[in-house]
């Protein structure tokens, strides 16, 4: 018997407490039900790997399909899901409320919410609106009585901003504000992993790791408690995809179909026949 939106969520908050775990990001029905045969505890969704799944670029999908693409991931396997939610589909609290109530009600297990704006003059909300909009979100799962978790996420690092002291007191203020979680993507030096670490304690903290490098257990020996890869597992996806097309379009040979996973392999993994 499937397990139940409420066990899921539970599961999903018992991770955080100890020890350090990776939280891979499938962008289908397919690659979720993979990993989850693979021994992973708890699924991510990517903006990323979903829009471009839908020949659309990272943060241009409506909210109306991507929390259509939330419950399925969410039904899809027993495990627990977190949602990339971007930065709430509103600028102003009340619209990141809405949808983070829409959010809930697809069965995710947490919710990530982020504070970049895609304004390239302007590309973090200003402090206070962030944090009001951290405060907002919490409110709003608080309101549902559902046991999802919140992330809050500061997008710095990857908008050119590498600052650590400002990031941290955003993270320290999100975490005030409700976040149960806290994220600072494209942070990668130790001694600054280390003293996010540190200062959102004994909050846990999650760590995208997109690039070769590093290993869990080094990562974990950082204090860091959930570790996600964002959207390069679809990147990976795309880059084999991509140079067996290239093959075939530029010197008209199939040698890359070597790498390909084996039909039966696949068909098996889903439930068909394998021959």
């Amino acid at each position: 018997m499937p397990l139940s939106i409420e066990q899921k969520r539970a599961n999903f908050r018992k991770l955080h407490e100890s020890g350090c775990f990776v939280i891979p990001n499938p962008w289908d029905v397919g690659s979720a039900k993979l990993l989850a045969g693979m021994g992973f505890k708890a699924l991510a969704s990517t903006s990323s790997g979903m829009a471009w799944s839908s020949g659309r670029s990272d943060n241009d999908l409506p909210v109306e399909q991507v929390c259509e693409h939330l419950k399925l991931l969410s039904d899809a396997t027993d495990l627990p899901v977190n949602a990339d939610f971007e930065a709430g589909f509103a600028d102003d609290p009340e619209g990141v409320a809405k949808n983070v109530t829409r959010a809930v009600a697809t069965g995710v297990a947490g919710i990530s919410i982020e504070d970049s704006t895609g304004n390239e003059k302007q590309p973090l909300y200003e402090f206070k609106l962030a944090v009001e909009r951290m405060r907002a979100s919490r409110s709003a799962i608080d309101a549902t009585k559902q046991n999802v978790m919140l992330v809050g996420r500061c997008e710095s690092y990857l908008i050119g901003q590498p600052d650590l002291k400002a990031t941290i007191e955003r993270l320290v203020a999100y975490a005030d504000a409700g976040a149960d979680c806290l994220y600072a993507p494209g942070i990668k030096s130790k001694a600054d992993i280390v003293a996010i670490v540190k200062a959102v304690a004994p909050k846990p903290v999650n760590l995208l790791v997109g690039m070769p490098g590093g290993s869990v257990a080094a990562i974990a020996d950082m204090g860091v408690r959930r570790i996600s890869v964002g959207g390069a597992l679809a990147r990976a996806a795309w880059g084999g995809f991509l140079r067996s097309a290239r093959e075939i379009a530029e010197h008209g040979t199939f040698a890359e179909f070597a790498n390909a996973t084996p039909y039966a392999e696949l068909n098996g993994a889903f439930g068909g026949e394998a021959f």
